[in-house]
């Protein structure tokens, strides 16, 4: 999700709940510790210079129970952080303290933020020699295909 359209939503909403990938709701008395811009430059395995840009928000809770975040002062934590840190509108990247620092991307289903899981990539499979994976066929479909007088790609299995 990007910056823009967690604005948009949190304008619609009277409270501010999010949902981690296990179901699980981060406890409402949360705070935003930080607003953030991430630039990373790298080189990935096939010799490409990158670079990435994301807005991080980080979430924590504390003994604070008496603590709730409304969106008004989230969307006014988010406008300053626009206007000083020269934020783009960009995706957002969630940490959150599970068993370590946890780094999720940010959807949203109408009533809580999810904070979706993140994985890793070959950005250079081309180039670094990683095989395409090819379809799984079990011997029995091809055995049964033969026997039917089905050839492959005839369309007729």
């Amino acid at each position: 999700m990007k910056l823009s359209k967690i604005k948009e939503k949190l304008s619609n909403l009277d409270r501010i709940s999010f949902k981690l990938p296990n179901g699980e709701i981060v406890p409402s008395h949360f705070h935003v510790t930080e607003v953030g811009k991430i630039n990373k430059s790298f080189i990935d395995c096939g010799g490409t210079v990158r670079n990435e840009e994301v807005v991080s928000f980080q979430l924590w809770e504390a003994n604070d129970y008496d603590h709730r975040l409304h969106p008004e002062k989230l969307v006014r934590i988010i406008e300053l952080s626009e206007s000083v840190l020269k934020l783009p509108d960009a995706e957002i990247e969630v940490e959150y303290q599970g068993d370590t620092i946890g780094k999720y991307g940010l959807d949203f289903d109408g009533v809580h933020f999810l904070l979706t899981q993140k994985v890793t990539d070959c950005l250079a499979k081309d180039k670094c020699g990683i095989p395409q994976e090819k379809p799984r066929i079990r011997l029995t479909q091809l055995a049964m295909a033969k026997n039917n007088g089905c050839e492959p790609g005839s369309g007729c299995c």
